[in-house]
């Protein structure tokens, strides 16, 4: 199993039917990644520039190409995924503010 510490610019407008979509569990059913993709796009946070951030846990070649079919090329561009330790992604994004505030 692979980690990744993902990057990516939100779609301008997009971000609150994700949200929506997330609040329903609309993405749990997709298989075999949607609870993962689910719970990582709930915890994704934000920097200063804009660009979310999130660890995401993967199997593809590449990277996250059946979580971009599906669903992150509906609400982000520029994707970028950089190798990390299971939870060295979180680690690293823990002090910035949650893309999705509860």
């Amino acid at each position: 199993m692979a980690f990744y510490l993902v990057s990516a610019v939100p779609k301008r407008g997009r971000l609150e039917d994700l949200h929506e979509r997330l609040v329903r569990g609309l993405f749990m059913s997709l298989r075999p990644f949607g609870v993962t993709l689910s719970a990582s796009l709930a915890n994704a946070r934000i920097r200063k520039d804009g660009v979310a951030v999130w660890e995401e846990e993967d199997y593809c070649r590449p990277p996250l190409a059946e979580e971009r079919a599906a669903v992150l090329d509906d609400y982000f561009q520029n994707l970028h995924v950089e190798p990390v330790k299971e939870g060295e992604g979180w680690s690293k994004i823990a002090a910035l503010p949650r893309l999705f505030p509860e």
